[in-house]
């Protein structure tokens, strides 16, 4: 298979400061992009900001031969996402990459966790994702060509103090699977990461260890980067998908209906669906929707079946 490339192209990464988004941008400048550097350096839980990260980043990248740009722009703002768009196209032109990774957390769950924690966390996750995905649409349709990686969680399968960061990051999935179908015509596709990495926002050190450490599994941020370097590569086959990667292990995570249990003798109560609870709820024959309009048909398959006898 042939290396791929990304020259010619210009990146944008949010969050890009530390920890995974640092790896995107150090893989994706590695391949030839042009990157902007986007972090606006504050701490894990959002507070705070500071120039330093996203410079050191590009540092970085310059000293390894690439070319970047650094931008500290706030992701959770309208201006903050359309400046940061405006980045890549006064440095470099264009836009062709836009990989939002930029995030916070702050832990808490029910009944502690109050409005503000949740506003926080989708003002930085899904709106971040949604003011730079608006503004780097434009131009993703006029040139006819886009590649969009937006940053999910296995968080969204729940953890006792998560409820934000778990309802942000859900959101990040409803976001990419209907800006997949807005894409189609434009080739502009949309997919969606699910990083695992011993981060600080994952647990792990400020700086992360550059090596294993016996005992202890080894996740480092560089082991995430090569799956979105697919995602959003000229080739990627896909559009509207989400794929985890970390440690070693790529695979793809996806949200799947059952066939359930069809009532059709007269009215349904609730005792029948009780009878019926364990075909409700069988794995056996299961199917993924491409989008709504592909389960809405699956799942009233039988009423037009009904339609076409009568």
């Amino acid at each position: 298979m042939s290396e791929l490339s990304f020259e010619g192209r210009v990146a944008v990464v949010t969050g890009a400061g530390r920890g995974i988004g640092r790896a995107h941008a150090r893989l994706l400048a590695a391949r030839g992009a042009k990157v902007v550097v986007n972090d606006l350096g504050g701490s894990m839980e959002g507070d705070g900001s500071d120039a330093g990260p996203a410079q050191k980043v590009v540092d970085e990248i310059t000293a390894a031969g690439g070319e970047a740009v650094a931008d500290t722009h706030d992701v959770s703002t309208p201006v903050g996402g359309q400046a940061i768009i405006d980045t890549a196209l006064g440095h470099f032109g264009r836009i062709d990459v836009l990989v939002n990774n930029a995030g916070i957390i702050r832990w808490a769950g029910l009944p502690e966790v109050d409005a503000d924690n949740l506003e926080r966390h989708l003002a930085v996750h899904l709106l971040g994702s949604f003011n730079t995905l608006r503004a780097a649409w434009p131009h993703f349709v006029e040139q006819n060509y886009g590649r969009v990686v937006l940053t999910t969680s296995s968080g969204v399968l729940g953890l006792p103090n998560n409820l934000s960061y778990a309802a942000a990051k859900g959101g990040t999935i409803g976001l990419a699977r209907s800006a997949k179908l807005a894409g189609e015509p434009h080739g502009i596709k949309v997919n969606l990461i699910a990083p695992a990495a011993m981060t600080r926002m994952g647990g792990g050190p400020e700086e992360e260890p550059t090596e294993a450490v016996a005992g202890q599994p080894y996740m480092p941020s560089d082991a995430v980067a090569p799956m979105v370097a697919c995602l959003a590569h000229e080739s990627c086959p896909v559009s509207g998908e989400i794929y985890t990667a970390g440690a070693g292990r790529f695979a793809r995570l996806f949200i799947a209906s059952t066939e359930g249990y069809v009532h059709q003798d007269g009215p349904v109560t609730a005792e029948d669906v009780a009878a019926n609870w364990d075909a409700i709820n069988e794995e056996k024959g299961y199917y993924v929707p491409s989008d709504l309009m592909d389960w809405s048909g699956r799942f009233l398959q039988h009423q037009f079946s009904s339609l076409g006898d009568a």
